[in-house]
């Protein structure tokens, strides 16, 4: 048995001596004393304990594993050390899929399977017959709930406003939180919540009793949950705890010296400045604005107190909903989506990025105490990860080492490139207004009313993009439709595609870039196949979780099998994870 972690149901996790240096502050003497004696009882819960009350997954978005071994020295303890030192931790957990974007990672986590299963290949995309775009959330059939101004009781009709109302009907899989439903008749409660729609949505999943995401200033869900909002989530939205962040500053938490000594200077090349934050700290939450309004609202969003408030709101849901204390095994989601806007915005090498970590400890480190007092960690079994990683600035890349292949691609030249090969192959477009193809991510898609016109068999216009794309120095692989269909792939960059390949969404010919290249025109991002952007954490903590350190290298889509194991549940349809503990 692998880091003598025992499966003998007779046997008890056992409590670690564990030696502090003794705190200074009352605060922190609190938070030592509540942790010890959390720990102490949690650890002597057997690994056949009964069902726990409150199941909390949690997902950091773009957030890399190695993030944990970076800034553990200024972790503390009660929050991320809660796993490390106190649960199973799995080291080189990976998503197995190519294309790491939000909507799709998210759409792994509680259902074990992956976009050529549940459908949703991208935050958004183009649909294959019209050439529109689908946002992977968005539902035309439901309404947005709680958004103001608050007419018709709140809820916000088409044309009220600009925002669409979302669901997960465009979400083809099933999530543990369904299967929990249906095992037990309804009676558990599935609550998803999160600063995007998206990620609550998807995690959340069809049967959940509300996910909730902000919009503004204010926390919303849609119809396909619910006709109106909770009095607790009415409440929360009255106090105004957005509006009390304006004007507030955002500067380091540690001293500069801190941040130096493991970020050096920070991410300098090509700086960002995104929406009045400024290129340095200390950063003032205005959005440019003399008051409360949109850019303040989504300024806030790329800073470390959205997490703050999103915590804020957790904690009242666990009350407001009596999770975890109404004798049913309860599931919440919780996606913190700052550390992707910040990342996003400055770089894993930045301070800001950071500042966002050793604070999102803190904030994790307060919510696990509130969990402790209001239903007890020896109740409760809370799960880790995060949707994706991230890449380097390829402008960092460049200086660290100037001949290495590393840049910033141009989605004109992708488009202008395959466009030319066609024209080459098929003669060359009548009309001015005419096109060849749409590039939209890592996808080409053919105009099918062109393709009609000039009696072009889709198969061989795949093929001319493809050996056009590969070309191009910044691609490392490309592969056409017909051959995902026939799951033509030898290569291990193939056996990824195949799993963002889903036969109804996505396109005509999949291109892969190669490493340290990424479309951002600002900033970095991720959606590749390599390290990293699918090293992630996977750590879990609380009663019948095995405590150790797992060096074997695991998936993502392990997440949903295991958990559903320690639930007494069938795995969700079509998992394609293995249960590790």
């Amino acid at each position: 048995m692998p880091l003598g972690i025992t499966r003998n149901p007779s046997e008890t996790m056992r409590l670690r001596v564990i030696v502090f240096r003794f705190p200074r502050s009352r605060f922190h003497r609190a938070r030592l004393a509540w942790l010890v004696g959390a720990i102490a009882v949690a650890g002597q819960a057997p690994l056949t304990a009964e069902p726990p009350k409150l199941v909390v997954a949690i997902a950091l978005d773009q957030f890399r594993q190695e993030y944990l071994d970076l800034f553990r020295p200024h972790f503390v303890p009660g929050g991320f050390n809660l796993f490390l030192e106190h649960g199973a931790v799995f080291e080189d957990c990976h998503y197995r899929h190519s294309y790491t974007k939000t909507g799709p990672g998210h759409g792994v986590l509680l259902s074990g399977v992956h976009a050529d299963i549940h459908g949703i290949i991208a935050n958004d995309w183009l649909d294959r017959a019209t050439l529109a775009r689908v946002y992977c959330s968005d539902d035309p059939l439901e309404q947005v709930i709680g958004l103001e101004p608050a007419a018709a009781g709140g809820v916000v009709r088409p044309g009220d406003r600009a925002t669409a109302a979302r669901s997960p009907r465009s979400y083809l899989a099933t999530t543990v939180g369904d299967n929990l439903k249906l095992a037990h008749g309804g009676r558990p409660k599935v609550i998803g919540i999160s600063n995007k729609d998206r990620a609550a949505i998807l995690m959340a999943g069809h049967l959940a009793n509300a996910a909730y995401y902000t919009e503004g200033s204010r926390f919303v869900t849609s119809t396909y949950y619910l006709k109106q909002l909770p009095v607790w989530v009415q409440r929360f939205n009255a106090a105004r705890k957005m509006e009390a962040y304006f004007g507030q500053v955002w500067d380091r938490l540690l001293p500069v010296g801190a941040y130096e000594a493991i970020q050096g200077a920070g991410q300098t090349p090509n700086r960002f400045a995104k929406l009045g934050l400024g290129l340095e700290f200390p950063k003032t939450i205005n959005g440019g604005e003399a008051k409360p309004g949109p850019a303040f609202y989504e300024a806030l969003n790329h800073t470390p107190f959205a997490s703050e408030i999103l915590a804020d709101f957790a904690r009242a849901a666990v009350a407001g909903e009596m999770l975890g204390q109404r004798g049913e095994t309860d599931l919440l989601a919780i996606s913190f989506s700052a550390t992707d806007l910040i990342g996003h915005d400055h770089g894993p090498q930045s301070h800001e990025v950071m500042d966002i970590v050793v604070r999102m400890d803190r904030i994790l480190a307060d919510f696990f105490r509130f969990l402790d007092e209001k239903i007890g960690l020896k109740h409760c079994l809370i799960v880790l990860s995060a949707d994706h990683g991230t890449a380097p600035m390829p402008e960092h890349v460049k200086t660290l080492q100037p001949a290495l292949s590393a840049g910033r691609i141009d989605v004109s030249a992708v488009r202008q490139v395959c466009a030319a090969a066609l024209d080459r192959a098929f003669g060359p477009l009548a009309g001015p207004n005419e096109r060849w193809i749409a590039v939209d991510g890592a996808w080409v898609l053919f105009d099918p009313d062109v393709l009609q016109q000039k009696h072009v068999a889709r198969a061989a216009a795949e093929d001319v993009v493809r050996d056009a794309l590969l070309t191009l120095d910044f691609v490392a692989a490309a592969y056409t439709r017909s051959q995902l269909e026939r799951r033509d792939v030898s290569t291990e960059l193939g056996r990824r595609a195949l799993l963002s390949f889903n036969r109804e969404r996505s396109g005509d010919v999949f291109y892969q870039p190669k490493p340290f290249w990424i479309d951002f025109t600002y900033g970095t991002t991720h959606g590749s196949p390599y390290n990293y952007d699918t090293h992630v954490p996977l750590l879990w903590f609380g009663a019948g979780v095995p405590v150790g350190r797992h060096s074997e290298r695991v998936g993502v889509d392990d997440l949903a099998p295991t958990l559903s194991r320690r639930l007494g549940l069938a795995a969700p349809p079509r998992s394609e994870g293995r249960v590790l503990f």
